[in-house]
């Protein structure tokens, strides 16, 4: 089969294990570790892909199943892609669909062939299979497309995790020899659970083929802490160190940092966007529920470091004063959130290009738990943190 090479990557400093660099797609490049946004159907909600663009985000995530259920691949293909329909000039990847087997669990079943959705929109069944996931995908004209794999919840034990794993292989075979999209490249995913053997198992069954890139699959769902820092550790120690790595569906800050520490270079989640329309702003040390009364006199921003519009130009009395009342507060809290995260991510690749990362581990965590570091943090940054810290 031939393998579609749209995307290049470029490591210019490492500290540690932790790596900063620069991924190149056919529509521009962005800077890593990095955190993408999901806009599922094509947007964020609340905000315009120029106001995205203001909090200096590069790269977006939508999702192939919502995506096609509405307003479908024949849409998408006859107005040219997804970034034309959203006038989004910047990278897309898509996820293949895959996390609704769990997140639709009930409206799902999965078979060799694929997975049988019922749509939650018309009560329509719509089969992904892993061809028409790709197609989907081509459809879609994403930068990146990620493989479908058979995803399972975090916890499950018994012999569902290896044929999930097993599964996942065959289907990634599938995926590659139905791309066809010369400016589009796939990532695999990489299964087994919290199984350490098995995630070396499909991660040697994945890395024969020469990808772009690899995710780290089938966490941040339930799990304990110390399980995610295992086979995150395990997973990013036995990748190719010249492909970037992504770890799906991580999001908290804590969770993002641990990770990064240990070589991981992608994350994804709903959390910033998603907090801020139940009136949550995040700062570095701790998040804001701006319908607290407390707030109610509290003229200073919401993070007086921070540069993004809100910051710039309101207080948290005044969000406190419309957050339950005006549509605008979520569209002011989502603006500063993903600034936030894109502006903590820049700081975290300044440092890690100063070989400094340690001291911005340190001085994070001890700034944020003041009271003491969790043990699972310390545990997972160690020889980092000891014990007379």
């Amino acid at each position: 089969m031939q393998l579609q090479k749209s995307l290049s990557f470029e490591i210019k400093a490492s500290c540690g294990f932790a790596r900063t660099g620069t991924v190149k797609t056919a529509r521009g490049a962005y800077e890593t570790p990095v955190f993408m946004p999901v806009g599922t159907q094509g947007s964020i909600k609340g905000l315009f892909p120029s106001q995205i663009k203001s909090t200096n985000c590069h790269i977006l995530l939508g999702n192939t199943y919502h995506l096609e259920l509405h307003p479908g691949s024949c849409t998408l293909l006859k107005v040219g892609g997804l970034h034309k329909f959203m006038e989004w000039d910047r990278s897309i990847l898509t996820d293949s669909g895959g996390f609704q087997m769990v997140s639709l669990v009930k409206l799902s079943q999965t078979s060799e062939d694929g997975v049988a959705f019922r749509s939650p929109r018309d009560g329509s069944e719509l089969l992904l299979t892993p061809e028409r996931s790709i197609r989907i995908q081509e459809a879609i004209g994403s930068d990146i497309a990620m493989q479908l794999d058979d995803v399972i919840k975090t916890t499950t034990v018994g012999e569902r995790v290896s044929e999930a794993m097993e599964r996942s292989c065959r289907w990634l075979e599938r995926c590659l020899e139905t791309h066809h999209k010369t400016d589009q490249c796939i990532f695999a995913i990489i299964q087994g659970g919290l199984n350490e053997n098995l995630r070396e198992e499909c991660t040697k069954a994945m890395t024969k083929y020469d990808l772009c890139g690899f995710a780290i699959g089938g966490l941040s769902g339930g799990e304990d802490k110390p399980n995610f820092t295992k086979i995150v550790k395990k997973s990013a120690s036995i990748l190719p160190w010249n492909k970037p790595r992504y770890c799906m569906g991580v999001g908290y800050l804590d969770d993002i940092l641990v990770c990064i520490y240990h070589g991981v270079d992608m994350f994804d989640c709903v959390y910033p966007t998603r907090t801020a329309r139940f009136g949550n702003a995040i700062t570095a040390t701790e998040n804001l529920n701006l319908r607290q009364k407390k707030f109610e006199n509290d003229f200073r921003p919401i993070d007086e470091t921070c540069d993004c519009y809100a910051c710039l130009n309101y207080s948290r009395s005044y969000l406190h004063t419309i957050v339950t009342k005006v549509p605008s507060a979520c569209h002011l809290l989502t603006i500063h959130n993903m600034r936030f995260y894109m502006s903590f991510m820049e700081k975290v690749r300044i440092s890690i290009a100063n070989n400094t990362f340690g001291e911005f581990l340190k001085d994070h965590f001890l700034a944020k738990y003041p009271e003491g570091i969790p043990d699972w943090i310390s545990g997972s940054l160690q020889p980092l943190f000891t014990p007379d810290i």
